[in-house]
């Protein structure tokens, strides 16, 4: 395969990746909501009394930063990647709270948000371009170069039941949509294919899917996973380019993860 079909291919592949990277991982506003113990063939593990929520201080002191996760860089979200409150709509009601973590979106009754972006270091090596790359090189060279994993992280920390619940709502919303959605942020639609169970532990409960996006034909996977410490959830979304162009496994970004529950333990 000639280095210009390399690009053309995986740019095509990606591009529904890119559009809804563009604003995910930069997202802000809500987050997820939970359900009940039941929801989507899980139990929740919400505390027998009300959490105290995290303030804005302490939910910023839990957050991860650079340095906590080894070969990332951690930087906060801006302003421009915020996104309000009522920005987000979906053409199914059940599947809001899954649009909503999918922008970091904060659910009712949430105190305090914040808000980072986990993005892999570039691997070492690999400095011919595509152009100088003999044929079956190029592709290999493609999935290399961009075999890196952008993650982003909204924590929310809620009051009393508020955390359980919206984790139990964000578990319902993903089993009830597993045949797809379409959400829609600042006019531009996202057309979301299917909703898969994941694998993922963590906190007092957690929970994984990759999500499907699609635009004209072409697929590209997100990861998302939630995770509940007493009254905080943390959402994570995240997507690989070299993934999205295919012939890269793509794997829920468990070290982030894992990270991130330490900073919460």
């Amino acid at each position: 395969m000639r280095a210009t079909a390399v690009r053309r291919t995986a740019l095509a592949a990606s591009a529904a990746a890119l559009a809804l990277l563009a604003t995910a991982c930069g997202g802000t506003s809500d987050a997820d909501k939970k359900d009940d113990k039941d929801a989507a063939g899980g139990s929740s593990s919400a505390p027998k009394a009300p959490a105290e929520a995290l303030t804005a201080a302490e939910l910023e002191k839990a957050t991860l930063a650079q340095g906590d996760v080894t070969g990332r860089k951690v930087t906060k979200a801006g302003p421009a990647d915020e996104v309000p409150a009522d920005g987000v709509t979906v053409d199914k009601e059940a599947c809001l709270p899954v649009a909503h973590a999918m922008y970091g979106v904060a659910q009712k009754g949430s105190v305090a948000t914040t808000k980072r972006k986990v993005i892999d270091e570039p691997k070492a090596g690999g400095k011919k371009s595509l152009e100088d790359l003999a044929d079956g090189e190029a592709e290999d060279a493609f999935k290399e170069a961009f075999d890196l994993t952008s993650t982003f992280v909204a924590l929310n920390s809620y009051e009393g039941t508020a955390g359980p619940d919206a984790f139990a709502a964000l578990k319902k919303a993903a089993a009830d949509c597993a045949g797809g959605f379409t959400a829609t942020v600042a006019g531009t639609p996202t057309k979301v294919a299917s909703i898969a169970e994941e694998k993922v532990t963590g906190g007092d409960e957690a929970a994984a899917w990759t999500v499907t996006s699609e635009d004209d034909g072409d697929k590209a996977p997100f990861k998302l996973v939630a995770l509940r410490k007493e009254g905080t959830v943390a959402t994570f979304f995240s997507f690989n380019l070299a993934a999205a162009g295919g012939g890269v496994k793509f794997e829920v970004p468990a070290e982030v993860v894992a990270a991130q529950d330490k900073k919460l333990a």
